[in-house]
């Protein structure tokens, strides 16, 4: 078995280089980085990091518990955090609980017998108390939930203001002279769902819109309930003229049922989305989106976790940072017709 001495010699620095370098210090110069690296490549060195947790009381390994692994948005979220995470030593666990909370539950208590440093997390709906959540924190290990954050739960947190973005969505809509705009709701237990129904309502109420119960359908982040919701939409007696679908798997959704009913998007009926993702720019139409920064909401709750992890972050207060998300006019938004 190489030593870590071993690769001291053929790199021709001292032990503490290597060990600074295997730990991701960055007070080694890049050279003699470079030149550990290449020695541990030529000598096939492996770090017994089993040994390494023992001494640092470190494991050096993150856990990120996504709620649905399969909608486009969260690898974007889990890509940031996981170059964040790689540029300072650390390597990733990545779990999905299928926006279960039960799942969610034993997801942190796994994570937490394996020692993770810190743990990532978006909260899979659920009405009650966030107890897993305190009781990791009150455990020693740092939390920063992602996109979603947990009413009346005091931990740090990296989202970005859906209110705000849903509003930019129905602006730009009743700009186009849309009146009857329906909303594909997201489940009203995340709070994400929450701030984009009441963003909707803002400008509903700004503009003097109505607030028709038959316009607002409640349903929850998946392709299937944005197909149900919009077909019943559509086969409606008096249906909208707009739907904005407050995620892409439920604007996906919305888009199979349109071409199922021979409805034609945006000539018949337009369509913007909460959400962009890497298919946005390409399917036809080309989508309107709220687009949110997933990658950097990643990347800075990686940051921010690790800043905890160590020692960088003393507030005693959570730090929530809010990013702001950007309106792109695509095609499958138009003027209404006359």
């Amino acid at each position: 078995m190489v030593t870590i001495r071993e690769v001291a010699k053929r790199a021709g620095v001292s032990v503490g280089t290597v060990s600074n370098v295997l730990a991701g210090s960055g007070s080694v110069r890049p050279e003699l980085r470079a030149r550990v690296q290449d020695a541990m490549a030529a000598l096939d060195f492996h770090p017994n990091q089993i040994a390494r947790s023992l001494k640092t009381r470190s494991t050096k390994t993150l856990g990120a518990i996504v709620s649905d692994i399969t909608n486009p948005f969260f690898p974007q979220v889990i890509r940031g955090a996981e170059d964040a995470a790689l540029a300072r030593g650390y390597l990733m666990i990545t779990l999905n609980t299928d926006d279960q909370v039960e799942r969610e539950r034993r997801a942190m208590s796994l994570l937490r017998a394996r020692k993770v440093d810190g743990i990532l997390l978006v909260i899979a709906p659920d009405a009650g108390e966030p107890v897993h959540i305190a009781s990791t924190l009150d455990a020693g290990t740092p939390v920063v939930c992602l996109d979603r954050i947990p009413p009346g739960a005091l931990v740090d947190s990296v989202g970005v203001d859906n209110r705000k973005g849903a509003r930019m969505c129905l602006n730009h809509l009743v700009s186009r002279g849309h009146l009857r705009i329906a909303i594909l709701a997201g489940s009203p237990e995340v709070q994400t769902g929450h701030d984009r129904l009441a963003g909707y309502l803002d400008v509903l109420r700004e503009h003097g819109l109505e607030e028709s119960p038959a316009l607002i359908r409640p349903g929850v982040f998946r392709l299937e309930s944005g197909y149900l919701l919009t077909k019943e939409l559509l086969l409606d007696s008096n249906p909208p003229s707009a739907i904005f679908a407050t995620n892409a798997m439920m604007g996906f959704g919305a888009l199979k049922a349109m071409q199922e009913l021979g409805v034609h998007c945006p000539e018949d009926v337009s369509l913007a989305v909460f959400d962009d993702t890497p298919f946005g720019d390409v399917i036809q139409p080309r989508l309107t989106v709220v687009a949110q920064p997933a990658y950097d909401i990643g990347r800075r709750g990686a940051e921010l976790l690790i800043a905890r992890i160590e020692g960088r972050e003393t507030s005693p207060a959570p730090v929530c940072i809010q990013l702001t998300p950007e309106l792109i006019v695509r095609g499958s938004t138009a003027a209404l017709k006359a």
